[in-house]
């Protein structure tokens, strides 16, 4: 969120404020482990998981939202075998320099924003209409997965992201492969592998009828946006769909511009599908703007 996903970080707090959250960010938080730490040891894993935990559990937030899937995996991980398992717990705490007593709630961004905030207010927050967009929104593999860890949504055919992007005036497309995998972390080790998903899942957009993929995890905004040059090469496609944050559509359709939102930071330009922004209850090329009425004596 510091690196390369940053436009989805600047995107993010800019939303989450315009919709009147407040957002504190822990102090020396530290990598939760992501996907890999579970590989080298379980127990060291969760501790790197809960050791941001416990840093929210001091601060007295009963709530700790992450918009990264890695990172939401590994605290709600973290969180319920430690809560399920006392001896794993206890193994979990001697790696700390203070425990975790498991009072935290993991929530994606995604579903603070669907759940706590709710699709009135996102709704009420729109000021731009964005016309031109027609969107496929992809969740990826593990947001909503496994559903009795995540805990959110359907995990075959999650709406949330519909229905967040809908509130917000965009139309969005049936889209097959919201849950397909892209190959995420694995473009280095298994390139051929994550060429071929990723050109599934850009294939499948295009047939849905999208010109646009929302987006709510860094990895998958890097494989659909930054490898469709690579995808081209390898199997003579001609990709060039923009992939955005759902986030960053949140903030065009609340007025704020593609640079204050990083949309011009992407390798697949967007500015053919956002240039038709325009106000709310702005005319129609060619129509006068409607009248008001006069006062009453005028």
């Amino acid at each position: 969120m510091e690196g390369t996903a940053g436009p989805y970080d600047a995107s993010v707090r800019i939303v989450m404020k315009r919709l009147g959250a407040t957002l504190n960010d822990p102090p020396d938080w530290s990598c939760c482990g992501s996907t890999p730490a579970h590989a080298v040891d379980h127990a060291f894993a969760a501790a790197l998981a809960a050791r941001n935990l416990s840093i929210v559990e001091k601060m007295s937030c009963a709530t700790l939202t992450t918009p990264c899937p890695s990172c939401l995996s590994a605290f709600k991980k973290a969180q319920r075998r430690m809560a399920k398992n006392k001896v794993f717990a206890g193994e979990v705490n001697s790696l700390l320099d203070a425990p975790y007593n498991c009072t935290v709630t993991a929530k994606s961004t995604l579903q603070v924003i669907y759940e706590d905030i709710g699709l009135d207010e996102v709704a009420s927050a729109v000021t731009t209409e964005i016309p031109d967009l027609k969107v496929a929104p992809y969740y990826g593999c593990i947001l909503n997965r496994p559903p009795e860890v995540a805990g959110f949504d359907d995990p075959e055919n999650p709406v949330s992201m519909d229905r967040v992007l809908e509130a917000v005036g965009v139309k969005v497309v049936d889209f097959a492969f919201k849950v397909e995998c892209c190959g995420a972390a694995f473009g280095v080790p298994k390139k051929e592998t994550v060429t071929y998903l990723t050109a599934k899942v850009l294939e499948m957009a295009l047939d849905a009828g999208a010109n646009c993929i929302a987006v709510a995890c860094p990895l998958c905004q890097q494989n659909l946006d930054l490898r469709q040059a690579q995808v081209n090469a390898a199997t003579g496609g001609t990709f060039n769909i923009p992939v955005l944050y759902f986030s960053q559509i949140m903030g065009l359709a609340y007025g704020y511009s593609p640079e204050e939102l990083g949309i011009d930071k992407c390798i697949v330009s967007a500015d053919s599908l956002i240039r038709s922004r325009k106000p709310m209850d702005a005319p129609v090329e060619g129509q006068e703007a409607p009248k008001k009425k006069a006062a009453q004596g005028e």
